[in-house]
């Protein structure tokens, strides 16, 4: 019975975060299972939900929607693009996402200063950018994110 009061939290976790992800870096992943399954019980397809799990998915881009009517825009265009997204590059967003999630406060600022730094240059600009970087000291990558930083949080 505890898994069934999970499921709902999972699936709205998992349909929530990719859209923050769209861009991110590809990384290799393992192959998954052809069904989604938490604690051995496979989730049921969207028409299967009852009303009450399908509400408990919603409420928190609801939420959001209603909180923040300034980003309601970039909200939309997000799922606008998500929706256009071939599944290579869905998945490619949600394994990003993944690792985003699983870096540290430190690591998730010098990610958001690089990717605001190159999200808008030109792909054989980004990776004169990625080879420099990688060449970087410790301290020069420090005097580059000082340089550089991420910019402030909209909360």
């Amino acid at each position: 019975m505890q898994s069934r009061r999970l499921l709902p939290g999972l699936l709205a976790l998992a349909l929530l975060l990719p859209v923050a992800a769209i861009s991110a870096p590809a990384t290799p992943a393992a192959p998954k299972p052809a069904a989604a399954k938490v604690r051995g019980a496979e989730l049921p397809a969207w028409e299967q939900l009852n009303p009450e799990q399908r509400e408990l998915l919603i409420a928190p881009l609801r939420e959001r929607w209603n909180s923040s009517p300034q980003e309601r825009v970039r909200m939309y265009e997000h799922a606008q693009r998500w929706k256009t997204l071939p599944p290579e590059e869905r998945e490619r967003a949600r394994r990003g996402m993944r690792r985003f999630e699983d870096m540290s406060p430190a690591q998730r600022e010098q990610a958001r200063a690089i990717f605001h730094y190159t999200r808008d240059l030109p792909a054989e600009q980004r990776q004169a950018f990625r080879e420099r970087w990688s060449k970087m000291t410790p301290e020069q990558r420090q005097q580059w994110l000082r340089e550089h930083p991420a910019p402030a949080k909209k909360d």
